[in-house]
């Protein structure tokens, strides 16, 4: 199979090319400096692969959907998907969304979750491209691209806004983590790693997540109606309202809990072995 990658010359990009190299396929990558343009490398392969930023997405799989034929395979690795999907189902080929729940740094798919939003295509053609993933080793979740842009806006909109909130409260308060160091629990040093994690990175990626999926904004309205309520609860010392708070999502979350304090013990010993 000859697989072309649309931004394939990207970190991410570059890494799906492994993973077709290593199952025997063809990779062939453009980018903005390669000579070969998007519409060369869409009209002689096999399966286009888009892997652009999120918010150029849309606009460059319509730029190569209209000469797209029935017996190619159209695919993007974006982190939103109803857009991009739709924009793909624009052309006449097979139409596979596709989601790494993991970034560029990893080595390879070993233990990686990617979550695959078929929208047109055989069983045969899925299962090809699948096969491909799991043989190196990810795990793969099927969803719709309704589904997936929904729990997006929990996975990745509510955990980045709450991490971003942490540290816009620090700087609001002029308190830096250099400060708190000496009175680190371990899981605030956890938090404050996820903290300095995300601001090490690209801004717009974390931005267009939150600002071009439709789901967020009620989300976050949700978010803030919670705050509010632990705000009006702390500042009245009210006991008996932060237990039945803390009781409600203790609830919610059932025998979770107790697998995640299992996990999070195990992090905390491997911090502690580790120093």
């Amino acid at each position: 199979m000859n697989v072309g990658i649309i931004g394939g010359t990207g970190k991410m990009g570059r890494l799906f090319a492994g993973v077709f190299e290593r199952a025997g396929h063809d990779v062939q990558v453009c980018g903005r400096t390669t000579p070969v343009s998007c519409r060369e490398l869409a009209g002689k392969c096999d399966l286009i692969m888009v892997s652009v930023p999120i918010r150029d997405t849309v606009e460059v799989i319509r730029s190569i959907a209209p000469q797209l034929s029935p017996d190619q395979v159209f695919c993007d690795l974006t982190s939103l998907k109803i857009e991009p999907v739709k924009a793909m189902m624009e052309s006449a080929a097979s139409v596979i969304g596709i989601h790494p729940m993991f970034g560029p740094g990893v080595p390879t798919l070993r233990g990686q979750t990617i979550v695959v939003t078929p929208a047109r295509c055989t069983k045969e053609i899925l299962h090809s491209l699948l096969s491909i993933f799991e043989r190196d080793g990810a795990t793969i979740t099927i969803s719709t691209p309704e589904e997936h842009d929904r729990i997006m806006a929990l996975v990745q909109g509510l955990t980045h806004s709450v991490t971003l909130i942490v540290a816009d409260t620090m700087r609001r308060l002029s308190v830096t983590p250099e400060e708190t160091a000496p009175f680190m629990s371990p899981v605030y040093q956890i938090e404050m790693g996820l903290v300095g994690r995300l601001l090490s990175q690209d801004p717009d990626l974390y931005g267009d997540m939150l600002r071009l999926n439709p789901y967020v904004p009620p989300v976050l309205a949700a978010c803030a109606e919670s705050l509010a309520e632990l705000r009006e609860i702390v500042s009245a010392s009210d006991a008996g309202g932060f237990s039945d708070l803390f009781g409600r999502n203790a609830l919610h979350f059932g025998s979770y809990c107790d697998r995640a304090a299992a996990e999070t013990d195990f992090l905390i010993r491997a911090m502690v072995n580790r120093s």
